[in-house]
């Protein structure tokens, strides 16, 4: 038998959609909870009215092949024939040498007779010239709806647009929200008052704040540990902290950095993508000076540029522009970096213990707030960034500006004891009555409106409380319609 025999092919098909021998989705990878990406995949994946081709795009191990896998389990509880859904994964060697047309056309040869199929592609970007076989589907099948997954988001958005648009839709897929680790972690707080939102929590009634910040104060402790784990779906599940990071370190970090980059992108010495990695995850939430870098690492402008911009394809950091916020000269622009999940850093560096550690606390304390801030606002038309203006010490973490002539929200996180806001500090000079600014602060008990003697005020909120009302608000909708 031929190694690129259709038996082969077909044997492997067989073994990624066992629902067409006993017609389920087993429990293992059927997950019982659902995140917000898959309630956003499923709404787009199932739209009568406009069809698109769903594609979700993230870092490792952040879930994605589990909502293809929970949206196949809706479909069969819905009456739609096992047999007419199929799942392949492209990752795997023998089908990475394989088109879409080949492996789909002995699918349909021996599985379905069906001119309604529902397909599901995993790593779609292994596939080559897959991008022009799924507008070949798309405008020739009007009866099949199509999922797919990449790790690599400017390469889906690249052939997606070579393939014109109309045809698509991405999912971002980031990791974990604080939120959603508490519900994966079975961690109860109670009913919280509903359209709560955290941006205006200051406008609701003193009792009714109160009521929140008691109802959520149990939640110290699990914030520090989802600081060292992070948002990993199975990590955050581990009984072993250390054995966590060191899947981290090989499973996550190291197949990005040695394998998938260098298979999709021009990346001609790893070791140096790898360095910049290492780089950027010591200086995560920093403002990065790249002539420092390229002098530092040795490598050049160009080098760095491109290996930035790799990196952040590959879901593995944010880069935070500079916004202008129209109040004052903005400085030179210099991007600030983050790493895309706190825990990435955390294994990276090898910390396995940051509880006292004071300074390591609030640099992954800020980058956990950006990723929220960033993931929550990411459909929307906004510039998520940070404003700079004056001496160096004018600056707020996280702005997010909506549109043109609209109020930024802007938010800084002092994630450390004794770190007090005083009136010269940019978050409340830009202070306005009708847009409070927002301090993300470390205690339980550092809550509240706290207005300075020239009139100023801004909003405290800490920093367990601000992320979980961030992932309530936008979970509790789509959980709400399921019920």
């Amino acid at each position: 038998m031929s190694y690129f025999s259709e038996e082969s092919i077909l044997n492997l098909l067989y073994s990624y959609n066992p629902w067409w021998k006993n017609g389920i989705v087993q429990k293992d990878f059927d997950k019982p909870m659902k995140r917000i990406a898959f309630y956003e995949s499923w709404n787009a994946f199932s739209n009568e009215e406009i069809r698109r081709t769903v594609l979700l795009s993230g870092a490792r191990r952040t879930g994605k092949t589990t909502i293809m896998y929970q949206t196949i389990a809706k479909l069969i509880e819905m009456g739609i024939s096992p047999k007419d859904i199929v799942f392949i994964s492209f990752d795997h060697p023998l089908l990475k040498l394989c088109s879409i047309e080949d492996v789909l056309g002995i699918y349909k040869s021996n599985i379905t007779t069906s001119q309604t199929l529902y397909c599901f592609f995993d790593e779609i970007q292994y596939s080559e010239n897959w991008n022009a076989w799924l507008k070949v589907l798309y405008d020739t099948n009007p009866n099949i709806k199509i999922m797919a997954t990449g790790s690599a988001s400017p390469i889906l958005a690249d052939k997606t647009r070579e393939s014109g648009l109309g045809r698509w839709t991405t999912i971002l897929v980031p990791t974990l929200s604080f939120y959603e680790y508490c519900k994966l972690l079975n961690i109860e707080v109670g009913e919280l008052p509903a359209g709560i939102k955290p941006t205006q929590i200051y406008l609701l009634e003193k009792t009714k704040q109160n009521e929140i910040l008691n109802k959520l104060s149990s939640l110290q402790p699990h914030f520090i540990r989802y600081l060292q784990v992070g948002g990993f779906p199975e990590l955050a599940l581990s009984k072993d902290d250390i054995y966590a990071q060191r899947i981290l370190r090989e499973d996550i970090v190291d197949k990005a950095l040695k394998r998938d980059l260098p298979a999709l992108y021009p990346v001609r010495n790893i070791s140096d993508i790898e360095k910049v990695f290492l780089y950027l995850c010591y200086n995560s939430s920093n403002i990065i000076n790249m002539n420092t870098i390229c002098k530092e690492l040795q490598v050049t402008r160009n080098t760095l540029e491109k290996y930035v911009l790799y990196l952040e394809g590959a879901n593995l950091i944010y880069i935070s522009h500079l916004v202008n916020v129209g109040t004052k000269q903005v400085l030179k622009s210099q991007d600030k970096i983050y790493i895309a999940d706190a825990a990435l850093r955390n294994a990276v560096l090898m910390k396995d213990d940051i509880t006292n550690d004071p300074l390591e606390l609030g640099i992954i304390a800020e980058t956990a707030v950006y990723k929220h801030v960033k993931a929550f606002n990411y459909k929307d038309v906004t510039k998520v960034g940070y404003y700079r203006a004056g001496d160096k010490d004018k600056e707020i973490d996280i702005v997010v500006q909506y549109a043109q002539n609209t109020k930024p929200i802007m938010i800084e996180v002092k994630y450390r004891d004794n770190s007090p806001i005083t009136e010269r500090d940019l978050i409340v000079e830009l202070s306005q009555d009708d847009k409070l600014n927002m301090v993300i602060t470390k205690t339980i008990d550092d809550f509240g409106l706290h207005e300075y003697k020239n009139g100023k005020k801004i909003f405290k909120i800490p920093a367990p409380v601000f992320l979980y009302l961030l992932g309530y608000v936008e979970a509790k909708g789509y959980e709400d319609s399921e019920e």
